[in-house]
C-alpha cells in the first residue's frame, strides 16, 4: 500500500499496524466507489484488493447472501464443511446472524488456539472479516431488549475488538455501516475500536474523479459541458462520486447541455435526494435590498459577504443568532441574504426521526454534506425547539441532550470558520443553551424589532407593498400611526385584508390608500402584549452591538433589561 491511500485509509492502516486496534468501524460515504490505480472500486473492494492485498483469508458477511470467503476458500471451505457436516444445518446456517457470527467466531478461536499450538498451517497467517450492513447485525438499542440473539451478535463483536489475542494475531474485523449511530452503542462507543468517517469527496478530488471518468466512461463529456473541469468539480462538491457521476450522466444521455444553472438545479435535486429531505437549499432571488430599515444590520450582513467574497476567512464569525418577537422578519432576512451571498444556503428540516439511533444518524449525514460543500450558510428556523438541550431529558430518552451534544461539536470546530456559517432564528433565544450561543459558535447576535419610526413603518409598508406586487404607488401610500404596533407580519395581513375590500368594492371603487387607512383603524392590537415585550428584552438582552438596538433600548443597563424580564416570566 503507499501513500496514494485516503485519509480514512492511511489511518487505518497506520493504527493496525502499531498494534493500537484491530477493529475498525468504517461509517459514512460507505456506498460511493474509492479510485485506486485506475479503477473505481466500492469500499467492499477497496478493502479486499488493496487494504487487504496479501492476506491469507477474507470473510464477508452481510444477512442477505451470509458469509462468503473471497480470499481464503479452499481453508474456509473445508472447515465449515466438517463443521457443518457435523451440525447439518446447511447454507442457512451461514446467513442468519447469531449463527453465522458465531461460526466465525469459532473459525477465529480455531486460529488463535493453532498459533498458540505453533501449527506451521497458520504461522503468519494474516485474517480480515468484514461484516457489510452493520446495522442490520448489531443495531442500536438496548442489547437486553433486543432480544438474545442480538445480544449474542453484540457480545461476539466486542470481543474480536477487546481480546488482546485477536489484536496481536494478525486478525482484522471491519464493519461498514452508512450511519455510525445506527450500530449498537456498546459498538460504536467501544474504546478497543476505532470509528473512520469515509468522507464525501472534497473539490480536489472531485476533479480527479472527474478526469477518470472522462478517461474512462464519459469521453463526450467536455463537449457536453459550458463548465469548465476546475468550475465543474467545485459546482459538484456535496455529491458522492456516484451521485455526480448520475447527474453528469443524464446530461450527456439526453443530449442537455451542462451549464451552470443547470447544474445548480441538478447539484440541488440530488443532493436533497441524497439527505433524504433532511436539507432544503434556499433558492433567492430577493437580496437586502428588499429590507424595509434595520440600515445597521443589513450594513453588517453585507460586509460578511464582502469578507467571503474576498477570501478573508479569519475575519468572519462562525455563526449568527437572530432573535425577535414573531413576526420582525427573521427568515425573510436570511432569505434575502441568501441571494447577494453566491454560495449556497440550505435549511435544516425536521431531522428528528422516532426510530432509535435514527435522529442522531440524520444528523451524521447531514454533517457530512455540509462539510463537503465546501463553503455554505446553514440556517436553523426555530432553534430553540431544534438545537436540544445540554441534559436531554427523561420523556425523549435522551435525545434532546445528544442532538445538543452533536451540534455543539460542530458547530465550534474552528476549521470550518469561514466554511460552514450557522444561522440561528429564534423568537425565544432564552431557551437555547447558553453554551450554544456563545462566541465562538454564534459570535453575532442581532436583534429584531417592529418598526419604531413613522420612516421606518412606512418603508416596511412598502416593502410588503413590493413583495405582494400590489399595484399602487408608494407614494399614495398613506402614513401608518404610530399608536399601535404592528410587524412585518401584521402590515401583511392589514395590506391583504385592504385588497380584500378593495377587490370586493363596486366601482368606482374606492382607492386603496382609504380603504388601508380604515382597516388600520378598525384593527385589535395583539392581546399577548406581555409575552412580546418579553420577546423583544430576550432579544435585547442577547444582543452582542448596540448600533442593532433602536434609541429606546441602547440605554438600558443590563440590570434593567433582567429586571423587566423577571417581571414578565410569569406571563411566558
Amino acid at each position: 500500500m503507499n501513500q496514494s491511500l485516503p485519509a480514512w485509509a492511511r489511518e487505518m492502516r497506520d493504527l493496525f499496524r502499531s498494534g493500537t486496534c484491530s477493529q475498525f468501524l468504517l461509517h459514512g460515504n460507505v456506498f460511493d466507489v474509492v479510485p485506486h490505480g485506475g479503477k473505481m472500486l466500492s469500499v467492499s473492494s477497496f478493502l479486499d484488493e488493496v487494504m487487504f492485498a496479501g492476506y491469507d483469508v477474507i470473510l464477508h458477511y452481510d444477512r442477505s447472501r451470509g458469509i462468503r470467503a473471497v480470499q481464503g476458500a479452499e481453508d474456509w471451505s473445508q472447515w465449515v464443511n466438517s463443521v457443518l457436516g457435523a451440525e447439518n444445518r446447511g447454507q442457512a446456517y451461514l446467513r442468519e446472524p447469531g449463527a453465522a457470527l458465531e461460526l466465525i467466531d469459532r473459525y477465529l478461536l480455531r486460529t488463535l488456539n493453532l498459533q498458540a499450538l505453533g501449527d506451521a498451517r497458520v504461522a503468519g497467517r494474516k485474517l480480515a472479516v468484514v461484516v457489510d450492513f452493520a446495522e442490520f447485525v448489531v443495531p442500536r438499542g438496548d442489547a437486553l431488549a433486543l432480544g438474545g440473539p442480538f445480544s449474542a451478535n453484540v457480545v461476539k463483536v466486542l470481543g474480536w475488538a477487546n481480546d488482546p489475542a485477536v489484536l496481536h494475531a494478525n486478525i482484522i474485523t471491519v464493519l461498514l455501516a452508512e450511519g455510525l449511530h445506527d450500530l449498537n452503542e456498546l459498538v460504536s462507543e467501544n474504546p478497543h475500536a476505532v470509528a473512520l468517517q469515509v468522507p464525501l469527496p472534497d473539490e480536489g478530488e472531485m476533479q480527479t474523479y472527474l478526469a477518470a471518468l472522462v478517461e474512462q466512461k464519459m469521453p463526450e463529456l467536455p463537449a457536453a459541458s459550458d463548465v469548465a473541469p476546475d468550475q465543474l468539480a467545485a459546482r459538484l462538491t456535496g455529491l458522492s462520486r456516484i451521485g455526480a457521476q448520475r447527474v453528469l450522466a443524464r446530461a450527456v444521455r439526453q443530449g442537455e447541455r451542462i451549464t451552470p444553472q443547470w447544474l445548480t438545479r441538478q447539484k440541488k435535486d440530488a443532493i436533497e435526494r441524497e439527505c433524504q429531505g433532511l436539507l432544503d437549499f434556499i433558492e433567492s432571488d430577493l437580496t437586502l435590498d428588499h429590507v424595509a430599515g434595520l440600515d445597521a444590520v443589513r450594513a453588517w450582513l453585507r460586509e460578511d459577504a464582502e469578507l467571503l467574497r474576498r477570501g478573508a476567512l479569519h475575519a468572519l464569525p462562525m455563526g449568527y443568532l437572530i432573535a425577535g418577537r414573531i413576526g420582525t422578519g427573521k427568515t425573510f432576512l436570511v432569505t434575502c441574504w441568501a441571494g447577494e451571498l453566491g454560495i449556497p444556503c440550505v435549511v435544516f428540516k425536521n431531522f428528528r426521526d422516532r426510530w432509535v439511533g435514527a435522529t442522531e444518524s440524520n444528523l451524521e449525514r447531514i454533517f457530512g454534506v455540509l462539510r463537503a460543500l465546501g463553503q455554505v450558510v446553514v440556517f436553523v428556523d426555530e432553534a430553540d425547539q431544534a438545537a436540544g438541550k445540554r441534559g436531554g431529558g427523561d420523556t425523549d430518552g435522551g435525545l434532546s441532550g445528544r442532538v445538543y451534544s452533536m451540534l455543539a461539536k460542530e458547530m465550534s470546530d474552528t476549521r470550518n470558520r469561514g466554511r460552514i456559517i450557522w444561522v440561528f432564528a429564534t423568537s425565544r433565544p432564552d431557551l437555547l443553551e447558553v453554551d450554544l450561543k456563545r462566541q465562538g459558535r454564534l459570535d453575532v447576535h442581532i436583534p429584531l424589532f417592529p418598526p419604531e419610526t413613522a420612516a421606518e413603518r412606512r418603508a416596511l409598508l412598502g416593502a410588503v407593498v413590493r413583495k405582494l406586487k400590489v399595484p399602487v404607488a408608494e407614494s399614495d401610500l398613506p402614513d401608518l400611526p404610530g399608536d399601535i404596533t404592528l410587524g412585518g407580519n401584521e402590515i401583511e395581513g392589514v395590506l391583504v385584508r385592504a385588497l380584500r375590500t378593495w377587490e370586493l368594492s363596486k366601482e368606482p371603487r374606492p382607492a386603496l390608500a382609504e380603504i388601508l387607512l380604515d382597516v388600520v383603524r378598525e384593527v385589535r392590537p395583539s392581546a399577548h402584549t406581555r409575552k412580546l415585550e418579553y420577546m423583544d428584552l430576550v432579544a435585547v438582552k442577547e444582543c452582542t452591538d448596540a448600533r442593532f438596538l433602536p434609541a429606546r433600548f441602547r440605554d438600558l443597563t443590563p440590570d434593567e433589561v433582567e429586571g423587566r424580564i423577571e417581571e414578565l416570566r410569569r406571563f411566558v
